[in-house]
C-alpha cells in the first residue's frame, strides 16, 4: 500500500512524497487507529502526520525535527490522485 501526498511549505516550495508501509504503521501506532478508519474519521492532522513521517523516513528533514517544528513550516498537505 502506498499513496502520494503534496506538501506545500510556507516559503512557497512544494514536495511530493510517497507514503509507504513504514509511514502507515507509524500512523497506526501513533493514533491507535487503522488506516481503514480514515474514510469515516479523517482529520487533517492525520495527513500532516503521515507526510511528516515520510519526510523523516526519506531524510528530507532532519531526524530530530519534531512534528510541531515541521508543521510550523507547512502551509498544506493534499492527497494526490493515483497515477493511471
Amino acid at each position: 500500500m502506498k499513496f502520494s501526498l503534496l506538501i506545500k511549505y510556507l516559503d512557497g516550495t512544494t514536495e511530493q512524497v510517497e507514503a509507504r508501509a513504514a509511514d502507515i504503521v507509524a500512523f497506526e501506532q501513533h493514533f491507535d487507529m487503522s488506516m481503514s478508519a480514515l474514510e469515516k474519521n479523517m482529520r487533517l492532522t492525520h495527513l500532516f502526520f503521515i507526510a511528516w513521517s515520510v519526510c523523516k523516513r526519506t531524510a528530507t528533514i532532519p531526524k530530530s525535527e519534531s512534528f510541531d517544528d515541521w508543521l510550523a513550516r507547512v502551509d498544506s498537505v493534499e492527497a494526490q490522485d493515483a497515477k493511471k
